[in-house]
C-alpha cells in the first residue's frame, strides 16, 4: 500500500476547570504517502519508501480524561467523554460509582440538570441557543441511559417503590414518547414487580427450609456418595457455581462496599458475592464430611474417596472451573484431613501427582502468578489448556478433554473470586476517595474498573456453558449435614489417633486451623481462640466474617470468610505427601484456598493475603499523599514490607477479638493516634477513645513492643518480624 501510519502519544498535562482536573494526552498520527504513482520503482515499498519519495502529513488530537472531580462534574462528564475522545469513561463510572453516590443521586443531576430542557433557563441548558443542541444534548442523554440500562440494570432494583425507574419512565414519557427505552423501562418496571425476592444462594443452602417436606439434614454414605460419577459431580458443581457466578453484581466485589459488609447494619450487603462463598463454603464442608462423616470406614475406604475427590478436582480443572477446583483442594488440605497420615499412605502415587500438580496451580509464588496467568489464558479459550508432568495422568487428561471437544460445545471459565475481591480490597485501602480540594478520586475508579473488566468478561464466558441440573445430585448436595470444626477434628482424631504425634503438636494445630468463610465475607480473618483450638465453633458464626483482603480459607469451617488457602498437609519425612505442599512457609494466602505451614517448625500462621499483592506497580497514590497521581510509577504497599515510606500492618484487638484482624495502611508520618483511631474505626468501635489503647508488635509468643504513646509506629516497628499488631486497652 502507499499509505502507511505511525501513532505516537505524548503527555499534555493537566487542565484544571471549576471542579475537575483532566489529564490530557496528545495523539499524534503521521501519515506516509508515496509522492507519485512511480515510486515504488525507485526502491520503495509501503512504510520502506525513501524518505525523498515520500510525503508526511501529521494529524494531532487530544485526548481528555477527568482524573478527579466533584459528583456533578463527573455525571456531566457523561455527556461529553465521547467528545474529548474518554471513550471507556461511561462503562467505567457505570462500573464504580456506587462506591462514592447513589443511583438516585446521579439519576437526579442527569435529568434534573441536564435533561429539563423544556423548563431550564439557566445553566448549561442556557447556553442551548438552538433546537440542533437541545437534540444533540437529547440524544447524549439518551445513549447514557441506554448504556445503563444494559450494563446496570440492577441499580433500578429498588422494590417496593422502584422511585428511579418511575422517575425515568416519567422523563422519557416527557421527552421520548413511544420509544423502544419507554417500553422497556416500563418492562423492567414490570420484570421487577412480578419477580418474588430471589434467593441467590438457593443452590447451597444446607438450611431445613430448603429441603422437601419430609427430609432432614444426614451425613451421606459412601455408597450413596460412590454412586455419582466424578465428571457428574464436577458438571454439577460447575452448573451451581456458574449460577451463581453470573450473578454476581460487580460493584458488589468493590473494595469499598465489601469491606463494610461486617457491620451490622449492612448484613445483606453484597449478596451476590456472598452467595458465591457460601457455594464456596458448601463444597468444602461436603468434602470432610464425606470422607470423616462415617465412622465406621477402614482407612482403605477413607482413602478411596479422597482419591474420588481429586478425579472430581481433576474434572473441575478440565472443566475450567476454578471455584470449586480451590474448594476441593481447601477441604483435602484443612486440618482435620491432611493429618491422617496412615490413609494418604494408600493414596495411589498416580493420584497423589494429579493432586500435587492440582495444588500447585494455586502456589503462592510470585504473588500467586500461575494461577492469576492460567485464569486469564483460559478466560477466553474454548477449552482447557492441560499439562501434566505425569505421562499417566497426561494421557487420562487428554483423553477427557477430547470427550469435551468432541460434544462440540464452548466453555466458560469459572474464577475463585477471592483473588478479585483481594485485589479490589487492596486497591481501596492504597488509594485514597477523594483528593484536594474534596474532589472524588477518579484515577481509582479507574484502576478498580480494570479489575472489575475482568470479572465481566469471565461472567460473558460463562454463557458457553451448556450444563443441565441433575436433581438427583442437588438434593444430595442440599441434604448433606456439615461438621462443625470440633465434630471433624474429633472424628478425624478417632480415625488416626496417633498421627497427631508424627504431624503437629496440638499447639501448633491451634494456630493451623483457619476458616473457608472468612474467605470473602471479611475484612479479617479468623482464627480459632488461643486456649481450646476448636471449641464451639458455630457453623454460621458472623464474628470472624471479615477480611481486608479477602481470601479463601482452609476448610475448618466457620461462615466467616477469608480469601486464604489451605496448603498441602504438613509432612514427615516418610510422608508421601511431602512434595505437595504448594504454600509459603508463613501459611494461609489470599489467593490459594489452602492451609500452609512453617516446614521447619512445624507450626503455622494464619494470614490474610499479602496486603496489596495482587497489584502491580503503577502510577498511584497512597490512601495519604493528597494528589492524584504521582509522577513516577510506585509499588503499592502491601503486608510485611516497608517500601517507599509505606506498608501494611495487621491490627487486632486484644481479649474477646484477638483472632479477627484489619489491615491497616500506614506511612513513614503516622504516629500512635492516627494508627489507633484508623484501627478502631475498621473494627466498629468508637474512634473517640483513643487514649484508652495501647498499640503492642507482637515480636515472638513471649516478647511484645509496647510503643510510646506518640511514636512514630512506621520508624519504631521491628521490621524483620510479621507485621502484627494487638491493640489492647490500657490498664
Amino acid at each position: 500500500s502507499p499509505f502507511s501510519w505511525q501513532t505516537t502519544f505524548q503527555d499534555g498535562g493537566e487542565e484544571v476547570e471549576d471542579g475537575a482536573v483532566y489529564n490530557v494526552t496528545l495523539k499524534k498520527v503521521q501519515i506516509q504517502q508515496a509522492a507519485n504513482k512511480g515510486a515504488r520503482w525507485l526502491g520503495g515499498e509501503g512504510d520502506q519508501l525513501p524518505p525523498e519519495h515520500t510525503v508526511r502529513q501529521y494529524e494531532t488530537s487530544k485526548i481528555r480524561a477527568i482524573k478527579a472531580g466533584t459528583l456533578e462534574k463527573l455525571v456531566e462528564n457523561l455527556l461529553t467523554a465521547f467528545g474529548d475522545a474518554d471513550f471507556s469513561y461511561i462503562s467505567i463510572f457505570l462500573a464504580t460509582y456506587r462506591a462514592f453516590a447513589s443511583p438516585r443521586a446521579v439519576l437526579e443531576l442527569l435529568l434534573g440538570r441536564f435533561g429539563n430542557l423544556e423548563t431550564s433557563n439557566q445553566g448549561e441548558v442556557a447556553n442551548l441557543n438552538s433546537l440542533e443542541s437541545e437534540m444533540v444534548l437529547r440524544a447524549e442523554i439518551a445513549s447514557v441511559l441506554r448504556a445503563w440500562l444494559d450494563q446496570c440494570s440492577e441499580d433500578f432494583r429498588e422494590p417496593p417503590d422502584y422511585m428511579c425507574l418511575l422517575k425515568l419512565l416519567d422523563y422519557l414519557k416527557n421527552n421520548m414518547p413511544n420509544s423502544d427505552m419507554e417500553s422497556r423501562v416500563q418492562n423492567l418496571l414490570k420484570q421487577f414487580q412480578n419477580q418474588e425476592v430471589e434467593a441467590v444462594d438457593g443452590f447451597c443452602s444446607t438450611s431445613s427450609s430448603d429441603l422437601v417436606d419430609g427430609e432432614e439434614l444426614e451425613i451421606s454414605s459412601p455408597e450413596e456418595f460412590s454412586s455419582f460419577q466424578d465428571h457428574v459431580v464436577a458438571e454439577q458443581l460447575t452448573y451451581m457455581d456458574v449460577m451463581l457466578f453470573r450473578r454476581v453484581v460487580p460493584y458488589h466485589c468493590l473494595g469499598s462496599i465489601w469491606s463494610q459488609r461486617d457491620k451490622k447494619e449492612n448484613k445483606n450487603l453484597a449478596p451476590t458475592v456472598r452467595a458465591t462463598i457460601t457455594q464456596f463454603n458448601a463444597v468444602t464442608k461436603c468434602v470432610i464430611s464425606t470422607i470423616l462423616g462415617t465412622r465406621e470406614l477402614k482407612i482403605q475406604q477413607r482413602a478411596k474417596i479422597i482419591e474420588k475427590w481429586i478425579h472430581i478436582a481433576h474434572e473441575c480443572r478440565i472443566l475450567k472451573n476454578f471455584s470449586s477446583l480451590r474448594a476441593i483442594i481447601s477441604a483435602l488440605q484443612s486440618n482435620s484431613i491432611y493429618r491422617l497420615k496412615t490413609t494418604w499412605m494408600c493414596v495411589s502415587k498416580d493420584i497423589l501427582l494429579m493432586y500435587e500438580e492440582l495444588s500447585e496451580i494455586f502456589s503462592d509464588h510470585d504473588n500467586y502468578l500461575t494461577s492469576r496467568e492460567l485464569l486469564m489464558k483460559e478466560a477466553t479459550s474454548k477449552f482447557a489448556n492441560l499439562d501434566s508432568s505425569e505421562k499417566e495422568n497426561q494421557k487420562k487428561s487428554q483423553k477427557r478433554l477430547q470427550l469435551q471437544k468432541n460434544k462440540g460445545v464452548m466453555q466458560g471459565t469459572v474464577p475463585y473470586l477471592g483473588t478479585f475481591l483481594t485485589d479490589l480490597i487492596m486497591l481501596d485501602t492504597a488509594l485514597q476517595d477523594y483528593v484536594e480540594g474534596g474532589l472524588i478520586n477518579f484515577e481509582k475508579r479507574r484502576r478498580e474498573f480494570e479489575v472489575i473488566a475482568q470479572i465481566k468478561l469471565l461472567q460473558s464466558s460463562c454463557n458457553s456453558y451448556c450444563l443441565l441440573p441433575d436433581q438427583k445430585f442437588i438434593q444430595w448436595f442440599r441434604r448433606q449435614r456439615h461438621l462443625t470444626e470440633e465434630e471433624s477434628y474429633k472424628l478425624s482424631r478417632e480415625a488416626e489417633a496417633a498421627a497427631d504425634t508424627n504431624i503437629l503438636s496440638p499447639k501448633s494445630q491451634k494456630s493451623m486451623v483457619k476458616r473457608i468463610s472468612t474467605l470473602f465475607l471479611g475484612t479479617d480473618v479468623f482464627t480459632p481462640p488461643k486456649e481450646q483450638p476448636l471449641k464451639g465453633s458455630p457453623v454460621g458464626g458472623s464474628s470472624g466474617e471479615s477480611t481486608d483482603s479477602a481470601s479463601v480459607s482452609s476448610c475448618e469451617f466457620n461462615h466467616s470468610e477469608t480469601e486464604d488457602v489451605c496448603v498441602t498437609p504438613i509432612s514427615s519425612p516418610e510422608d508421601p505427601l511431602k512434595k505437595s505442599s504448594v504454600g509459603s512457609d508463613k501459611g494461609y494466602d489470599s489467593d490459594k484456598g489452602s492451609i500452609s505451614s512453617d516446614k521447619g517448625s512445624g507450626s503455622s500462621k494464619g494470614s490474610i493475603c499479602d496486603a496489596g499483592s495482587g497489584l502491580e506497580s503503577g502510577s498511584v497514590p497512597s490512601k495519604d499523599s493528597g494528589s492524584v497521581q504521582s509522577s513516577t510509577p510506585r509499588v503499592l504497599p502491601v503486608y510485611n514490607r516497608q517500601s517507599e515510606g509505606s506498608c501494611i500492618i495487621r491490627v487486632s484487638m486484644d481479649g474477646l477479638h484477638a483472632s479477627v484482624y484489619k489491615s491497616i495502611l500506614i506511612t513513614n508520618q503516622d504516629r500512635i493516634p492516627d494508627v489507633t483511631q484508623r484501627a478502631l474505626l475498621k473494627h466498629n468501635l468508637e474512634p473517640d477513645t483513643v487514649e484508652d489503647y495501647e498499640l503492642v508488635q507482637v515480636i515472638s509468643e513471649d516478647k511484645e513492643l509496647v510503643f510510646p504513646r506518640d511514636a512514630n509506629v512506621f520508624y519504631g516497628m521491628n521490621s524483620h518480624v510479621n507485621f502484627d499488631f494487638i491493640l489492647r486497652k490500657r490498664a
